[in-house]
């Protein structure tokens, strides 16, 4: 309508005006504060591009890279993403591959720059920008695979998981690092109730449901959604046994460097904590719990497990249900094992002759 045509550049004047007066401020406070000078302009170029004044946020970055700038990857990588926003397509370009050709050796560019491309529905240079990214991580020449223990940083992880969601966009098959991906995906969501795979989630037509505009198709994934939720919950109260959690040995230390107090319930030495577990057992066994098992625990799975219920990590009664979720969902593993098995320490020592032995009951 004509109400609706004359009112829309009323208000993108007023959006304007409301990021250059922040705009302002912002460089009034950079010359007050000379130390956070590039923090506080890549704030305000951030302002400027929620305005949608690419050019203008262009510009700032323009401005930080000609002078002495901490971090010029990310500078210029988020620069990049303006000019895209901008529409500027071959600047686009031609800045990604400047910023490529002087390799990074930080993830986050990499990162950022291959979501421009996805974004951009470039799949093939955003999953060539991903694998860039992981070789200058780990190494050019280094082999990783499903089994390799890298694919538990986070800054791998997310190099990983963009480039298996982009090949999959591509159609294509699974290598090395695609299953690495899978591992880390299940190494979170496995413990936090997801039901989906890796490719289930990156499925095309799953993505297109999600970004879908059509109500219908949005309250039906909502439905689908909720009803998983419920089915989790329902778990949660009806655990299959119960399952004492134990900590290996990287996630005990990380564990207690981020809740030191929970020393004063697990102990601060590792081998006294595998010891407790299995002095739990033994008494829940001398209870009468008619089904006991153990568990790993990890500190991302426990902290994605205490977002979603809304709890502090670091409280007792959510580790129980974190225990009780990872039973419930067949993680965990009956105690105790045969006597000639490996022990469920993880220590590769038959049970006998590790945490079943006398000695340590």
């Amino acid at each position: 309508s004509a109400g609706m045509s004359a009112k829309r550049p009323r208000q993108a004047a007023r959006d304007q005006h409301s990021a250059a007066a922040a705009v302002a401020e912002l460089s009034a406070l950079a010359e007050q504060c000379p130390e956070d000078r590039e923090e506080i302009l890549l704030e305000a170029a951030t302002v400027w591009c929620e305005a949608k004044e690419y050019g203008r946020a262009v510009a700032v970055y323009d401005m930080l890279l000609a002078g002495t700038c901490e971090e010029p990857d990310m500078v210029a990588a988020y620069r990049i993403g303006a000019l895209w926003d901008a529409g500027r397509e071959d600047d686009f370009r031609r800045a990604a591959r400047e910023l490529r050709a002087r390799h990074p050796h930080h993830w986050a560019p990499w990162h950022f720059v291959a979501e421009t491309f996805e974004d951009a529905e470039d799949f093939h240079s955003a999953a060539e920008w991903c694998t860039a990214g992981i070789s200058h991580l780990i190494g050019v020449g280094t082999r990783l695979t499903a089994a390799g223990a890298a694919a538990s940083h986070q800054d791998l992880e997310s190099l990983l998981i963009t480039r298996h969601r982009v090949r999959r966009r591509l159609g294509e098959p699974h290598d090395d690092w695609d299953e690495a991906a899978d591992q880390a995906h299940a190494g979170r969501s496995g413990l936090t109730g997801s039901g989906f795979t890796l490719d289930e989630l990156h499925d095309p037509d799953y993505q297109a449901r999600l970004g879908s505009e059509d109500p219908e198709v949005l309250r039906k994934e909502i439905d689908r959604l909720t009803d998983e939720v419920a089915q989790r919950r329902a778990h949660l109260h009806a655990p299959r046994m119960t399952c004492a959690l134990f900590w290996p040995e990287e996630e005990f230390v990380e564990l207690l460097r981020r809740w030191p107090a929970l020393a004063g319930h697990y102990g601060s030495d590792h081998a006294e904590h595998l010891d407790g577990v299995e002095r739990l057992l033994h008494s829940y066994s001398d209870l009468g719990h008619p089904r006991l098992g153990t568990t790993p625990g990890t500190v991302q799975g426990l902290i994605s497990f205490a977002r979603d219920e809304d709890q502090d990590p670091a409280d007792g009664g959510l580790r129980a249900q974190y225990a009780a979720d990872l039973a419930a969902r067949g993680l965990a593993a009956p105690w105790p094992p045969p006597r000639n098995g490996p022990c469920w320490c993880g220590s590769d020592r038959k049970y006998k002759k590790c945490h079943g032995s006398p000695a340590k009951t």
